[in-house]
């Protein structure tokens, strides 16, 4: 099955009802033993080292991996990815752009939809289809989220994982769907989590390992993953256009926070952990986030793949001390 990589989430459905594998490069990226090595990699290639570590990880994986193929989101993530584009063009990749527009404008949505599927060679009656499948597995990831911050019963990391893994559904959606069964049968026998904090993740997934571990051993858990979620299609609506109009990640800050708000409040979230990676354009929209959220916000920024370092755990530890001393 001809794998076809990405730089970040994209209509799946397109590549499912095309038949081929989907790789979302982020997942692979940080997911191996060593990615760290793999940034390091791009540097020596030519990239500078002030840019995001997650686009030289992505140059990296696309070069060692033998994929040919990659769709680049160029309009609602990376501003670098254009310049990544056309650096993976000399490499003899065949690139597919698609943009997300910044108004949401559900014409010019459907537009880029159509787009990718001509490029792919697929109807609207092929996504559809792949849709209801991809959407029965969402659901059931949905069960997670729920059993995280209703019934306690799951983890913050397991909570990310499940939830980042639907962007490519691991390149095998039926294997993925009887991960997601299993878990879901084992979970459900588990003494819930007494914890004392109840927090909130917000931005992209973290470059760095352990964050959620060191939480839950001072006794906070995440039980909101932000993008992770939307990375889920948490909506699970049944019109396609409408669903990747309602994806918050690749809009603005202000749609975001329509997400946010609602759910921390509903989740009974004590505090924000607010994650932001170094050479990223997202950093400014830290002033807003603290603006317009009313709880503590906690932000951390990362560069490299790397374990959680003593001067982050330090403030972590600091942040979640005084959380408990205002409760």
């Amino acid at each position: 099955m001809n794998r076809v990589g990405f730089t970040t989430t994209i209509p799946l459905e397109v590549i499912i009802a095309a038949g081929k594998k989907p790789v979302d490069l982020n997942n692979v990226f940080i997911t191996s033993k060593d990615s760290h090595r793999l940034t390091e990699e791009a540097e020596i290639a030519g990239f500078p080292r002030n840019i995001c570590g997650w686009i030289k990880g992505i140059y990296a994986v696309m070069i060692e991996s033998g994929i040919k193929e990659m769709v680049a989101v160029t309009e609602g993530d990376c501003s670098y990815t254009k310049a990544l584009m056309e650096v993976l063009s000399l490499q003899g990749i065949t690139i597919a752009p698609f943009a997300y527009p910044h108004d949401r404008d559900a014409t010019s949505l459907r537009f880029e939809i159509e787009k990718l599927m001509r490029h792919f060679g697929v109807t609207w009656e092929e996504v559809r289809e792949a849709k209801a499948r991809l959407d029965g597995i969402r659901g059931k990831v949905r069960e997670i989220d729920r059993l995280t911050w209703e019934e306690n019963l799951v983890s913050g990391q397991e909570n990310h994982y499940f939830q980042v893994a639907t962007s490519d559904m691991n390149g095998d959606p039926d294997r993925f769907e009887a991960e997601v069964d299993d878990f879901l049968q084992k979970v459900r026998s588990r003494p819930p989590f007494k914890d004392r904090l109840r927090l909130a993740y917000i931005g992209v997934p973290p470059i760095f390992d352990g964050l959620y571990p060191f939480l839950e051993s001072h006794g906070a858990r995440v039980v909101f993953n932000e993008t992770q979620r939307q990375f889920a299609m948490p909506y699970l609506l049944p019109d396609l256009v409408e669903q990747y109009r309602s994806y918050t990640y690749p809009y603005d800050i202000f749609h975001r926070l329509s997400d946010i708000l609602p759910e921390t409040e509903r989740r009974r979230v004590d505090a924000v952990i607010h994650y932001v990676q170094s050479f990223c354009f997202r950093q400014i929209e830290d002033m807003i986030i603290r603006k317009k959220l009313p709880l503590p916000v906690l932000t951390l920024e990362g560069d490299k793949p790397s374990p959680l370092d003593a001067r982050t755990k330090i403030r972590i530890e600091g942040f979640l001390e005084m959380l408990a001393e205002r409760r």
